[in-house]
């Protein structure tokens, strides 16, 4: 990976990053590596990386490297579909080191090959400790996000019930997740996505709504985005 910096694109990632004082990222550190390169590396490598490597990784101050360690433990975990022990272990290494998961990027690459997908078959309450954990939002990202595994199997009440969870949550970036998870629901089944919408999408963050219904007809959406514009106003004026 140090191989492969780029000093000219480091100012451009950070600012993308939100590394800045008071931003969610702030303090994190860029090689200026973009994410292909990091594939590229992480293809080349996975199959020799050992968890004491992993463990230096996500021990990293480079964004990339963190993400390089990720994107070798999702290959080694799904490499690993006859070895459940492996899996498991794959899994305990995650969960211990969800401090360095720590922006949008590691949690959305990482956590539905690892996480949600270890949890097709199993108790999924874990994602609902996550997704209430209320002192990290990489923690309720990843509550929210590893339920892609769950879409993708035709399989929503999870996704719902933990948007439920999220509706009303401060942050932007969990507005944005949880939206596009309903949203990804939504493709699967358009009725069901309405069916949750119908009585939540006049008080739930606009950002999360527009994510959510961005696949519906035009006319439509707009009749949505309209309705909970009114609606905030009568609020806002009451």
């Amino acid at each position: 990976m140090l191989k492969h910096e780029d000093p000219s694109q480091v100012e451009g990632l950070s600012r993308f990053f939100k590394t800045g004082p008071g931003e969610y990222g702030e303090g994190d550190r860029f090689l200026g590596i973009k994410v292909p390169v990091t594939r590229a590396v992480v293809k080349e490598c996975w199959e020799r990386t050992s968890f004491e490597d992993l463990e230096e990784c996500l021990g990293n101050e480079y964004h990339e490297v963190r993400l390089a360690g990720l994107l070798a433990l999702v290959e080694i975990f799904s490499h690993s579909r006859e070895d459940p022990s492996a899996q498991e272990r794959c899994i305990e290494f995650y969960l211990s080191h969800t401090n360095s998961i720590n922006n949008w990027d590691l949690v959305d690459l990482s956590c539905y090959q690892l996480l949600g997908t270890w949890l097709l078959d199993k108790d999924r309450s874990l994602l609902y400790d996550l997704a209430m954990d209320g002192k990290n939002i990489w923690e309720q990202r990843i509550g929210i996000v590893s339920t892609m595994a769950f879409i993708r199997q035709g399989q929503l009440d999870d996704t719902f019930a933990i948007a439920d969870i999220l509706l009303h949550h401060p942050h932007d970036l969990i507005h944005k997740a949880t939206g596009w998870l309903l949203r990804e629901a939504g493709k699967k089944d358009p009725k069901a996505l309405r069916g949750y919408l119908s009585p939540r999408y006049a008080s739930m963050p606009r950002t999360m709504l527009r994510y959510a219904i961005e696949k519906f007809p035009e006319p439509e959406r707009q009749q949505y985005l309209k309705k909970t514009g009114n609606t905030q106003r009568k609020k806002s004026s009451t």
